[in-house]
C-alpha cells in the first residue's frame, strides 16, 4: 500500500501574503494621500474664489475674531497718526482658530444661528430682509443699491457744481470721521443752521403743485417746541422728469430737500413742531466723499440734538433708484410715489425703530393700500447698515418714489405721509397736546 505525502511550502505562501499586505497598505496610503490632497486643493480653491469675489469677507471675519485694540494696532501700521501710543495688544490662539474656522466654513462659532443661515432665507446676517412686506405691485422688490462710479465720487452736471452718481440711493459705510468745513456755519459747531418751519407762507415749499391751506388756529400744537427733525443724507437726489440730465438723477437745486421742506410744512400745519436741514454736503464738506454721506449727516443730527433737547423723531428722506414700474401706484385715479421704510439691522436696538416704521406702514396700508412697499432691513453687507438710527429709537429712513417719479407725485405721497405721522403723534399725545415721549411705546 502506497502512502502519499504532501509537503506544503508555507514559507512561499507566507511571502505572497506579506507581499499582498504590503501592496494593500501602499494602496491605502496612496488613496488616503490622494484624498487629503484633493481636499486641500478644493479648500484652497474655495478660499481663493471667495477672496477674489468678496475681498472684504475675510476681513469681516477677522475683525470679528480679534479684539478692538489689536485691530486698531493693525490699522496704525498702515495709517500714520492713528496710533494713540497705548501698549500693543497680542493675539491669542483662540482668536486665530476662530478666525480660520469662520473663514473656511462661513460659520461663526459664537453664533449658533450661522449653522442654518445659509439654508434659511432671512437668517444670514449678510443679506437684506423684508421685515414687513407691502401689498402693492412688486412689493418684494428691494431698494436698488449701486456703488459710486469708479474714480468718480464727484461728477459734474453742467452747473459748475459737483454732482454724484444718481444710481446710489444707499448707503455705504465710511469709517473715517468727516472733515467738515461749511460756508456760513455756526462758529462753535461748524454746522449749517437748520431751518425751523413757521407756517404758512414763508416756508411753503417751492414749486408747490397744489394749494396748501393755512393753519387752522384751533389746531392743537406742541407749544412751540420742535419735536421732529427732517434731514437728507443724500441731499441731491432728484428725478429725471424734473431735470435736464438723463444720465444722473441728481441736482443741486431741484432735489429731495423739497420733499423734506414739504413734510416739515405739513407737520407744522397739523400743529407739530418740525425742523429741517437742507445741507448740501457736496459743497458744504471739504474733500467731499459720497461714501461718507452718513458720517456727514450724523454730525447734522448730533448737532441738532445738542441744540434742541425737544427733538425726538428723526426722518432721513431719500428717493429710491428703482424705475417707475417699481415705485409708482395709482389710487383713485391719482398716481403716487410709493414709500419704502429702511431699517438698519446693525443698530442693536433696531426693533424699536422698526416698531415706529411699522406703525406708519400699517396706517398707510389701511388708508392707502399699496402705497407702502413695506419695511426693509439692511446690514453692513448691503449698505451702511445703521443709518444713524442708533441715535434715537424714533429714527427712520424713508424712501419716497424713484428716479422716474415726478415732484407732483412725490408731493402727494408726502402729504399722505405727513397726515399719517400727525395722526400717530396726536393719537399718542396727551389731551394737553404736550409732545409724547415715544411713538413706539
Amino acid at each position: 500500500m502506497k502512502r502519499w505525502i504532501v509537503t506544503l511550502n508555507l514559507a512561499k505562501g507566507s511571502m505572497r501574503l506579506r507581499q499582498l499586505l504590503v501592496a494593500g497598505r501602499t494602496f491605502a496610503l496612496l488613496s488616503m494621500g490622494s484624498m487629503i490632497l484633493v481636499l486641500v486643493v478644493g479648500i484652497g480653491a474655495i478660499v481663493h474664489q471667495n477672496a477674489a469675489s468678496s475681498p472684504v469677507s475675510s476681513m469681516k471675519g477677522f475683525a470679528a475674531a480679534v479684539s478692538g485694540g489689536l485691530f486698531k494696532d493693525m490699522l496704525s501700521m498702515e495709517l500714520p497718526g492713528t496710533s494713540d501710543g497705548s501698549p500693543r495688544t497680542a493675539i491669542n490662539g483662540r482668536q486665530i482658530s476662530t478666525f480660520l474656522f469662520r473663514l473656511l466654513t462661513d460659520i461663526n462659532p459664537e453664533d449658533p444661528r450661522s449653522l442654518l443661515a445659509s439654508q434659511y432665507p432671512g437668517m444670514s446676517g449678510d443679506t437684506t430682509v423684508i421685515l414687513r412686506p407691502g401689498t402693492g405691485t412688486d412689493a418684494v422688490v428691494e431698494s436698488g443699491d449701486h456703488d459710486s462710479i469708479p474714480g468718480q465720487e464727484e461728477v459734474g452736471d453742467g452747473s459748475g457744481l459737483p454732482v454724484t452718481d444718481s444710481g446710489r440711493p444707499d448707503h455705504e459705510t465710511g469709517d473715517t470721521e468727516p472733515d467738515v468745513t461749511e460756508p456760513d456755519t455756526d462758529a462753535e459747531t461748524g454746522e449749517q443752521p437748520t431751518t425751523p418751519v413757521n407756517p404758512p407762507v414763508d416756508t411753503k415749499p417751492d414749486s408747490d403743485p397744489e394749494q396748501v391751506e393755512p393753519v387752522n388756529p384751533s389746531t392743537p400744537t406742541t407749544g412751540g417746541k420742535k419735536v421732529m427733525f427732517i434731514y437728507h443724507s443724500h441731499s441731491r437726489e432728484s428725478w429725471f422728469p424734473e431735470i435736464s440730465s438723463k444720465k444722473y438723477a441728481e441736482s443741486p437745486v431741484k432735489n429731495i430737500t423739497l420733499l423734506g421742506k414739504r413734510l416739515a410744512f405739513q407737520l407744522e400745519k397739523s400743529g407739530i413742531g418740525a425742523q429741517q436741514s437742507s445741507t448740501d454736503y457736496v459743497t458744504a464738506i471739504k474733500n467731499y466723499n459720497w461714501l461718507l454721506s452718513y458720517k456727514y449727516s450724523k454730525k447734522t443730527v448730533v448737532d441738532a440734538m445738542a441744540k434742541n433737547n425737544d427733538l425726538q423723531f428723526f426722518f432721513d428722506i431719500h428717493r429710491d433708484s428703482l424705475r417707475r414700474k417699481n415705485t409708482t401706484i395709482t389710487i383713485n385715479g391719482e398716481t403716487y410715489a410709493e414709500v419704502f421704510f429702511i431699517i438698519g439691522l446693525a443698530n442693536p436696538n433696531w426693533k424699536k425703530n422698526e416698531a415706529l416704521a411699522n406703525r406708519m406702514h400699517e396706517a398707510l396700508e389701511k388708508k392707502y393700500p399699496g402705497l407702502s412697499r413695506g419695511i426693509l432691513g439692511k446690514t453692513t453687507a448691503s449698505g451702511n447698515g445703521e443709518y444713524n438710527q442708533s441715535l434715537s429709537p424714533d429714527s427712520v429712513l424713508i424712501e419716497v418714489g424713484g428716479v422716474d417719479n415726478t415732484l407732483k407725485e412725490s408731493y402727494r405721497t408726502i402729504d399722505v405721509l405727513a397726515k399719517i405721522i400727525s395722526d400717530i403723534y396726536w393719537d399718542s399725545a396727551k389731551v394737553s397736546a404736550q409732545p409724547v415721549s415715544k411713538l413706539n411705546k
